[in-house]
């Protein structure tokens, strides 16, 4: 098998691809992750409270294996459509800086973290759940989404996880990557 290798070219979407037809094969070449919001860390819901105020509950072993993931020195970016100071903070308490939130076109922010952090698409996975995220999905090497994604993102993913979303999907994904990549922690 071909080795994989970050290109230093100024402009790595226009190299060309290696395409890996294992889902193993993918999940051993992630160095980044990019995630949605709503629907992939949260389950889609949301409390109004009576100020207006929108709350969002999160699964907190997605957060310690995101930490783990970051302190491992794999790359996380979220891009969300929606705008949460909480959600920005709480992101930012796990290790994640690249945090872009009132996003309706994913893909020039995804190509942006990929330039800044010299990755190729194939050793990104991106998590999403909705029509928003279909983009972006496409561009990635390894497409993923939680178990209640719409079917049209079902569709593209090469891993739906079990579980749906804000209920431990991340945590499915991340884990089986620093598994298979030798970075899980053992205690």
């Amino acid at each position: 098998m071909e080795q994989i290798t970050p290109n230093n070219s100024s402009n790595l979407l226009d190299q060309p691809q290696i395409e890996l037809q294992h889902l193993f094969d993918r999940m051993k070449a992630i160095r980044a992750f990019v995630l949605d919001v709503d629907g992939v860390l949260t389950n889609n819901d949301v409390l109004v409270t009576e100020d207006g105020a929108f709350l969002r509950t999160m699964n907190v072993r997605d957060g310690q294996a995101i930490k783990w993931a970051v302190e491992k020195g794999y790359h996380f970016c979220v891009i969300t459509g929606g705008r949460s100071e909480g959600v920005s903070n709480r992101l930012k308490t796990l290790g994640i800086q690249q945090i872009y939130s009132g996003i309706s076109k994913k893909v020039p922010v995804f190509e942006q973290f990929i330039r800044e952090f010299m990755l190729s698409p194939i050793e990104v996975c991106y998590m999403g759940d909705d029509l928003p995220d279909l983009p972006v999905l496409r561009k990635v090497g390894l497409p993923a989404c939680p178990s209640d994604a719409v079917p049209e993102i079902i569709n593209v993913a090469r891993y739906i996880s079990p579980l749906n979303g804000g209920q431990g999907c991340v945590r499915d994904i991340v884990e089986k990557v620093l598994k298979l990549r030798g970075d899980w922690p053992v205690y």
